[in-house]
């Protein structure tokens, strides 16, 4: 018989926060939990979504010592430097995807 104390079965109208040792081999990984691989995948994929240009440029670079100068100069100006291009300033997605390859980059 289950214990009427256990939250998980109160009804409260959304899900235990807790998981069970069976749940565990199904639940969602984490994003930290990820390969690196993975995560650096995900970063690409937003980054390319918005900014093709730059996904590519990151591309080229990745595994360089210039890779993470690149990314870090790219958060600081908020966009392209040339005047050739008014664009100034990211969404916030992008923005994040930028400094989480700039540290996974690190971490490589």
């Amino acid at each position: 018989m289950p214990d009427p104390k256990d939250s998980r079965f109160h009804e409260t109208g959304f899900p235990s926060l807790q998981w069970e040792e069976e749940d565990l081999p199904t639940r969602p990984m984490p994003f930290h939990e990820r390969p690196l691989q993975a995560r650096i995948d995900h970063e690409m994929a937003i980054i390319a979504e918005h900014h093709m240009r730059i996904a590519l440029a990151i591309e080229k670079f990745w595994g360089h010592r210039d890779c993470v100068e690149y990314l870090q100069t790219l958060v600081l100006s908020g966009g392209y430097s040339d005047s050739s291009r008014n664009r100034v300033g990211f969404k916030p997605e992008v923005l994040s995807a930028l400094i989480n390859l700039a540290a996974l980059h690190r971490i490589e």
